[in-house]
């Protein structure tokens, strides 16, 4: 009976994550309606050595999020991007604008111009995955059994918006997100959960327009406070059975 009602209050701990976040962001001449006026392109996200697979994952989740969040702003996808650039030949021009970027950290005027002109978007996102890491460790033994398993899931994503006509960046943003949990059950942190959760986290500090005047900046209904400790919406990022 002892061992039972050890198991259950190790269950009770389970699905409870706490999360740390650090984040910083900075608005360079993003007005609060700019977005809504002009829309914002996807472009290939720069990734960390061993995540290259990842950075479809990380364009696909934000701009599904950032329609979900931000309904106003019209937005081209990655896949609608790549789309219209290879449909206007520009293939080996892009090519060459993501390598320049990787090996300066810039993205070329002449470059970001000609995604203006095939995309109909004014600003630019570029996504840089900088590190990911996901592990896990037993915490307590039970006659050589393991009951509890502690997950912990680091990411760091860095976010920036490009003006294509001035050739500058108009606002950008790093988070790092921590998540830890105990559990007794086949449970993980999954990649894209953790994205969708920094993606929430970001898009709710970009400008938000004021409904009753659009050129004035307010508060973006799903801000949260960066000071969270145990966040409720964290249970999202935990899956399995």
């Amino acid at each position: 009976m002892t061992g039972v009602a050890a198991l259950h209050m190790l269950a009770a701990c389970s699905n409870s994550p706490q999360v740390q976040r650090a984040l910083d962001y900075e608005d360079f001449s993003l007005a609060p309606g700019d977005l809504a006026t002009h829309g914002l392109a996807f472009v290939t996200p720069s990734s960390i050595t061993g995540h290259e697979q990842d950075r479809q994952t990380v364009a696909f989740v934000f701009a599904r999020v950032l329609r979900e969040e931000r309904p106003e702003i019209p937005v081209v996808t990655l896949a609608e991007t790549l789309s219209d650039i290879n449909a206007s030949g520009m293939a080996d021009e892009y090519r060459d604008m993501l390598n320049h970027m990787d090996a300066t950290g810039v993205l070329p005027g002449d470059g970001l111009a000609k995604i203006r002109e095939v995309t109909g978007a004014r600003y630019v996102v570029m996504l840089k995955l900088a590190s990911f890491q996901s592990e896990s460790s037993r915490r307590f033994g039970f006659f050589s059994m393991r009951l509890v398993t502690t997950r912990i899931a680091t990411l760091r994503l860095f976010y920036q918006i490009w003006d294509t006509e001035t050739a500058a960046i108009a606002w950008e943003a790093n988070q790092e997100m921590t998540l830890a949990f105990d559990t007794v059950k086949e449970e993980m942190v999954t990649f894209e959960s953790m994205v969708t959760h920094i993606a929430r986290d970001l898009i709710a500090r970009m400008p938000h327009p004021c409904e009753d005047d659009p050129s004035r900046e307010c508060p973006g209904p799903n801000r949260s406070s960066d000071a969270a400790s145990a966040d409720p919406a964290a249970d999202s990022v935990v899956g399995g059975s």
